[in-house]
């Protein structure tokens, strides 16, 4: 039996060859994808859900180009004669004004204005149980209206189909944008965004600063073309020295009344601390029907409700669109295909396969 045949055998020719490590791996990548790449609403995302915009962006692209195109127009045809013939601040004022325009538009477009998240599934089927359980009859459909009281005063709140939830006070869904907006107070397509409760502050800045940014640069082209036009030149020919001036002078001179009236009309809506949804609805002025005391989020005071408004902290997003999903929503989660757990099985077998060899020869030696 010294010279069993079966002395030589190798195991390592009977077991199965395994893939290497590495080639598993990359079967089973893991995926991790964040919350704003299943966002529900009509948002477009950029920047890794860094910057949020609404699916149809409106006129903001206008609205871009005409304060860019008026305000290079007049850093490059009437800032040099104004400089020269009135003074050297003049660029410096226009240069903060422009500042401010512009990184104040892109806050309030590229940012979340209040959107809340949607109910989950296990919300929703429990916000049914409540209204199904507090109907008083079934032949009447269950009530969608809840009623709450705000500074001694009735305040009702909505049911959001699209979002399974009863909206919060202030709170309304935005049919363009299809998301319910805290503190909603419209739609702007001159930002391309919904203007609400995180952003307000920042369309209002925007709307005063251009305000001003318009009535500067409209100031200076009327000084520049007088200057121009003295000496019996007259304006005709003022006006053909700088064709560029009489551009500014037309686009100004058209968009300065509107932009005015806009921010006169939200500098009453912010001292009064009404939103402008609020006030078309004529939610507490008794226009919408209701037998309303007031304001029930005024302050009663002019200065608060600025404040209140304008210089409060700024809350935190609440749909976390950078968050990751969770662990049974990621791909990684996903069962192993079969053939990796083939391979685990295969690795099982050879190892037995080994030992009952090395038995196997170590009888026969015997």
């Amino acid at each position: 039996m010294k010279n069993c045949e079966y002395r030589q055998i190798d195991p390592q020719v009977l077991s199965t060859p395994t893939p290497p490590p590495t080639q598993c791996a990359e079967k089973t990548p893991k995926q991790v994808r964040r919350k704003w790449e299943v966002f529900p609403g009509k948002n477009r995302f950029f920047c890794d859900g860094r910057i949020m915009i609404a699916r149809q962006s409106g006129v903001l692209p206008l609205t871009l180009l005409l304060i860019l195109f008026t305000s290079s127009l007049f850093f490059i045809f009437d800032c040099p004669f104004l400089v020269k013939h009135v003074t050297s601040c003049i660029p410096v004022i226009g240069g903060v004004l422009f500042t401010f325009v512009v990184i104040s538009l892109l806050q309030t477009s590229f940012s979340d204005p209040g959107i809340l998240p949607r109910a989950t599934p296990d919300e929703a089927a429990d916000i049914e149980k409540q209204i199904d359980s507090s109907s008083s009859s079934s032949y009447r459909p269950p009530p969608r209206v809840r009623e709450v009281l705000i500074n001694q005063q009735v305040v009702k709140l909505k049911y959001c189909f699209t979002c399974k939830m009863f909206r919060p006070p202030r709170t309304s869904h935005c049919s363009l944008c299809d998301n319910c907006v805290e503190r909603f107070d419209h739609h702007c397509p001159w930002v391309g965004n919904c203007v609400g409760r995180r952003n307000y502050r920042f369309f209002y800045t925007f709307i005063v600063s251009l305000s001003f940014l318009t009535a500067f640069v409209l100031g200076c082209v009327t000084t520049h073309l007088a200057l121009r036009s003295q000496g019996g030149k007259g304006v005709i020919s003022a006006l053909q020295e700088s064709p560029a001036s009489a551009l500014e002078l037309v686009v100004c001179f058209f968009s300065v009344w509107s932009i005015l009236g806009l921010s006169g009309f939200h500098t009453y809506l912010v001292a009064s601390n009404l939103t402008t949804n609020e006030d078309i609805k004529g939610s507490w002025s008794g226009n919408s029907g209701l037998q309303s005391a007031g304001n029930p989020y005024s302050y009663n005071s002019i200065f608060t409700n600025c404040c209140a408004v304008l210089c409060g902290p700024l809350p935190p997003s609440l749909i976390d669109r950078r968050g990751l999903l969770p662990a049974e929503d990621s791909p990684a989660a996903a069962p192993a295909p079969p053939e990796i757990e083939l391979l685990g099985f295969g690795a099982k077998t050879d190892i037995n396969m080994e030992d009952s060899c090395q038995d196997f020869a170590v009888s026969c030696t015997g």
